[in-house]
């Protein structure tokens, strides 16, 4: 988790050596951003008001790193 200025970013890191079965974002299965969305509820709650929450994908490759803002939505 991190923040971009007033948005809490929930950040799933994802790696590859190649992209043959598909893209690190593509690996984030639905399990996964609804787990991911139970969490970030979950925060919010404790915070006890209503937060502008981000879902972010930071594909990592051998030769790259791709930020992907915004990668699925609440």
């Amino acid at each position: 988790m991190a923040k971009d200025g007033e948005t809490i970013v929930f950040c799933e890191v994802k790696t590859r050596l190649s992209e043959a079965f598909g893209t690190p974002a593509e690996a984030v299965e639905y399990h996964k951003r609804e787990r991911y969305k139970k969490i970030a509820r979950y925060y919010e709650s404790l915070a006890g008001e209503e937060l502008f929450i981000r879902f972010d994908v930071v594909e990592v490759f051998d030769d790259r790193v791709r930020h992907i803002e915004n990668a699925f939505g609440a």
